[in-house]
Formats: C-alpha cells, structure tokens, sequence
C-alpha cells in the first residue's frame, strides 16, 4: 500500500486561473494550500488561455510552503482531458495535487489516475501527483465511500455544499443562516463525506462560505467542520485564512496537554495501570487516540509543546 503524503489543508485558498494579478497574490500568501482554478471561476472563453497563465505561474512564482493545486474541470466536459494535460505537462513538476470536481464515482477518479500516470511516465516526473475530490453531487454522497477507496493516489474528499444543493434540490432559502431550518441542512452529507474520508485516511475538507464578508458566521462554520473531524475549510477571499488556519490548529494549551497526557500514559503502563487522572481528566488507550490527533496536527503545523513538557 503507497503511504499518503501528509499535507496541511486548515485552509484551500480559491485563485482564478485567469488572473494573472490574483495569482501573484495568492503565491505571496501565508495559506497552507491554494488551488489554481480552471473551473467555476473563469468564464468559458477564458477556460483555453487560463492554462498557459496557470502553467506560467507554477514555473516562475514562489508559492513558498503551500500546496500547489489546480482544479481541473468537470470530467463530463470537453475541457478536462486537455486541462490535465496542458498543466501536468506543462508544469508537473511543480505541481502537487490535481483537484477534480463533481466526481460521481470511483470511475471518474481512476480515469484521472490513469491519465496522471501516463503523463508521468512520459515526462519521467520525479513525484507523484496527488488527487483531490470535490464531493458536490448527490450521487457522489450516494458512492462516497466507493470514491474514496477508488485511488492510492487519492488525498483528500472537499465537501462542495453550492453544488451539491443544488443537485438535492434545496430550497435556497433553506441555505442562510436564518432560514429557520432546525439545524444544519448539510450535517448528513457532510458527516458522511468525513466518515469515508477518515476511514480511507484521506484529509475531509468543507467547501466554501459564499459571504466572506460575515467573518463571525465563516468562523461559526470552521468550527462545525472541525466538531465533525474535517481538517481545513475553503476560502474564496484571502480575509478568511487567517479564520480558517486558527480554528483548524490546535492551541498551545491543547497541545500541551495532549503531550503530557500521552507521557503519562505511558509511565502508567510501564507500572501496569490501564487508566490514570491528568489535569483532572481520566485518560486511557481511547483518550490517547484523541489527544495523538491534536500531536499530529501540532507536529504538521510545527507547533511544538512548550519548554518543560
């Protein structure tokens, strides 16, 4: 089995592919990931000559330690043979992932699969690019767990709620935050993305927040997706990043208390004890699973547990 390649996804920063200004900004960004846009954002004569300024920008900028991904577009047009093509052969190599949208089965995911490694093999690329997936159809909800076993190339599920309300047939009304509805309409689609998504060890990302400019409500969202183990959010306006990549990093309270509550475990198994008290809380093999998620996410984050612990 290939090992998946550990990413940080607190935010995926949204660029159209067919600006060049927006593209030298979004390089200059301190955002764990951006994803260069074929798709939604560039209208259909742009589609063509947005490869070439997506090409251009992943060969001259320095996009730092950000993941470096383009969005491809729907597989079921005549674009998204070719945009694969134009971009991993014309900057695989500073390339990470390709990011597909409206997947609807695993069979959507193996074709891009095989067409990466076709092109790879033909260049000789000195790594493997990965696959991310846009969960936005109903369709999609229906098989995801068929989508997210379908690649080894497979790195992360991204819940795309516009669409997928879309294809359910949502009353838009239903979609704001007053509308009345006794709960979050889009909990069981989400939930069961994340369920799959952590089952195949994949990174479960949710979609975006249309009103960037209500930060409280963008960071209420963060929060839900977190409580449900997603790992990152979407922001389509560089003033929700810095939401995104707070609520998605643990603190440094949780960090050291999950370091000494795993150091203790430890020592009380070395003593033959199955359970003990840290910080007034009962910690055993079920807490130390939880508390090793927050490590990870510290260590991918390069937060490091305070001097003395």
């Amino acid at each position: 089995m290939v090992s998946k390649i550990k990413r940080l996804r607190r935010c995926q920063l949204a660029v159209p592919g067919s600006s060049e200004k927006m593209l030298a900004k979004a390089a200059a960004m301190d955002v764990d990931h951006v994803f260069l846009d074929l798709e939604d954002a560039v209208a259909p004569n742009a589609k063509v000559p947005a490869r070439a300024l997506i090409v251009t920008a992943l060969n001259s900028l320095d996009f730092g330690h950000s993941v470096r991904c383009v969005r491809i577009n729907d597989l079921d047009s005549h674009y998204a043979y070719e945009d694969i093509i134009a971009v991993v052969e014309g900057a695989g190599a500073n390339l990470d992932t390709i990011l597909v949208p409206k997947v609807r089965s695993a069979c959507d995911v193996r074709f891009v699969d095989r067409l990466l490694t076709q092109i790879e093999t033909k260049l000789g690329l000195p790594h493997r690019i990965g696959i991310e997936v846009l969960i936005e159809e109903a369709e999609a909800i229906m098989r995801v767990e068929e989508i997210a076993g379908a690649s080894p190339r497979l790195e992360a599920l991204i819940f795309g709620m516009g669409d997928y309300s879309a294809s359910q047939g949502i009353d838009p009304r239903a979609i704001s935050a007053d509308s009345g509805y006794p709960g979050d309409i889009w909990h069981y689609a989400r939930y069961k993305m994340i369920i799959a998504a952590r089952t195949f060890g994949l990174d479960p990302v949710d979609g975006p927040f249309v009103s960037f400019k209500d930060s409280d409500w963008y960071e209420t969202e963060c929060v839900r997706a977190k409580q449900l183990g997603a790992v990152g959010k979407w922001a389509i306006h560089p003033s929700q990043i810095a939401i995104a990549q707070k609520v998605f990093s643990p603190t440094q309270d949780e960090v050291d208390r999950a370091y000494r509550a795993v150091a203790a475990y430890r020592d009380a198994q070395a003593q033959g004890l199955g359970a003990i008290q840290v910080d007034g809380q009962m910690v055993d093999v079920a807490t130390v699973r939880l508390v090793q998620r927050t490590i990870d996410q510290a260590e991918l984050a390069g937060i490091r547990p305070s001097e003395g612990i």
